[in-house]
């Protein structure tokens, strides 16, 4: 069973709906004993940081998530700021992350004054995975996903980044440590990249 996430951000019916056309057991995640059947969890995320981890603290589910993850060892997957919320900080304000990954979140260069990237990165782009396996196992050659975000996750040890894009500089955009997976972009949103993608999560 995949549970996803529900604290009231992120994409969730989305990404249940792909679980569904794919029929693999999925639900949406509100409460704590909704976590003890999971076998994967997805974490979806959207709009700042420190609403995000405030939200998810309030949920009733913050000790339920850091045994599963972080005692259990079950995979989970952490997309956008769900990601972004996988780290111990982010620039985008002060409250403490989750601290599943070694890694602190900062914001994207918008480059030089008189030619700024345009902020949010938004729309596609091409990723650049450095395994074929895992969350990346049967892709083609630099895949395009769907980004939106202003802010990219900075891992401690680069061994932690398993794909990278590009936006005025390289960034990473998907992580991944034992159990814990991360994403910068939208599967959801990724049309058949991003069905893999979820596919691919379901069978780590």
């Amino acid at each position: 069973m995949i549970a996803i996430v529900d604290y009231g951000l992120g994409n969730v019916q989305a990404i249940a709906n792909i679980y569904r056309r794919l029929d693999l057991p999925c639900q949406l995640a509100r409460q704590s004993s909704d976590l003890a059947v999971a076998s994967h969890i997805v974490l979806p995320g959207v709009g700042a940081f420190d609403w995000a981890m405030t939200k998810l603290n309030e949920s009733g589910m913050r000790e339920a998530l850091d045994n599963a993850v972080m005692i259990q060892k079950r995979p989970v997957l952490g997309i956008c700021v769900g990601m972004q919320m996988l780290a111990r900080r982010s620039d985008e304000g002060s409250a403490p992350g989750l601290g599943w990954l070694n890694a602190e979140v900062k914001r994207l260069d918008p480059g030089p004054e008189d030619a700024p990237l345009q902020l949010p990165h938004m729309g596609w782009n091409d990723v650049m995975p450095r395994s074929t396996d895992g969350l990346f196992a049967g892709f083609e050659p630099s895949p395009r996903f769907y980004f939106l975000h202003s802010y990219y996750f900075s891992p401690d040890d680069p061994v932690d980044a398993l794909a990278e894009s590009d936006y005025g500089a390289t960034f990473t955009c998907a992580v991944r440590r034992g159990n814990v997976h991360g994403v910068q972009f939208h599967p959801e949103k990724s049309h058949a990249w991003g069905i893999q993608l979820l596919k691919n999560f379901a069978n780590i």
